[in-house]
């Protein structure tokens, strides 16, 4: 579920299509806090709309109410759609998006679940009702999401690549190894993205697999130890150029989610320690595939 909204960080600013406005308080790397505030003028014309009532705390739009208010609608259209004479429909309890259970006449299940999401103008980043689960917001707050530019991004690759290119895999196998406490999954994916933009496709064939696998930990290991791992979108003149990023952030500076480790010592020792557990593991599967 997309509506259109233009936002810029630290300003609020009038959503061309969903009419709405946005406040990005930057406090995460992977992720920018957001609200979403109706504009006074909407809330002076419709201070007596329930849908609005239905969706809004106060000024802004609140993810639980639009995942309860989403939930409702589609209990009580489910009967009236044709899929339902073969799927019973459950839906699963969840206060920032909407999980089904969709069981078939043969008791096969399908699990899905629908993401809520504020597009900023025209581009690719869209403020999402989903939010990283170590943090505890509030029910009007939003995360800034580059989910659809990184689907973009692989999509381009895709039509680039050889038919024997294992770059998903080489993906795969770093976003599911088990990380520390500081060195988060995001940051191996954001590494891996930075050298998929650096080598041709051409490098990524499956001869060329345990190169690249020990390139990404040598990359990841000389950004940190510089403290140093740009974010893959802000100020990177590499992207594909059918990638929409907004103004503010196809224009801003690089910015270093390592920060964090240069601010804080304890943490940045924490990160070599946890580095160095993955190079061993990663040390075993090299040895195993050789």
């Amino acid at each position: 579920m997309f509506a259109g909204v233009s936002g810029t960080e630290g300003t609020e600013t009038n959503g061309e299509e969903g009419n709405v406005k946005t406040n990005v308080l930057s406090q995460f790397p992977e992720t920018e806090e957001v609200q979403i505030k109706r504009p006074y003028e909407a809330q002076q014309i419709n201070q007596d709309s329930s849908l609005l009532s239905n969706l809004c705390t106060g000024r802004y739009l609140d993810a639980e109410k639009t995942a309860h208010w989403f939930q409702s609608l589609v209990s009580s259209a489910w009967g009236k759609m044709p899929h339902s004479r073969r799927y019973s429909l459950r839906v699963l309890p969840s206060s920032r998006s909407c999980k089904l259970e969709l069981t078939d006449t043969s008791g096969r299940c399908l699990s899905v679940e629908m993401l809520f999401g504020v597009q900023q103008g025209h581009s690719d980043v869209f403020l999402s009702s989903q939010v990283p689960e170590a943090i505890f917001p509030s029910s009007t707050t939003w995360a800034e999401s580059y989910a659809v530019a990184e689907a973009k991004f692989f999509r381009h690759l895709a039509r680039q690549a050889p038919h024997d290119t294992f770059h998903l895999k080489c993906l795969e196998i770093y976003a599911s190894t088990p990380v520390g406490t500081v060195l988060s999954s995001f940051f191996l994916k954001t590494a891996v993205m930075h050298l998929l933009n650096f080598i041709p496709m051409s490098g990524w064939r499956r001869a060329s697999y345990l190169t690249r696998l020990h390139d990404i930990m040598c990359y990841l290991h000389s950004c940190l130890k510089k403290k140093c791992l740009d974010h893959f979108f802000f100020g990177n003149e590499l992207l594909p150029k059918d990638i929409i990023l907004p103004p503010a952030i196809q224009e801003a500076e690089p910015f270093n989610i390592f920060e964090c480790l240069v601010q804080d010592p304890e943490a940045y020792a924490k990160a070599l320690r946890e580095l160095q557990e993955l190079k061993e593991r990663f040390m075993g599967i090299l040895y195993y595939r050789a």
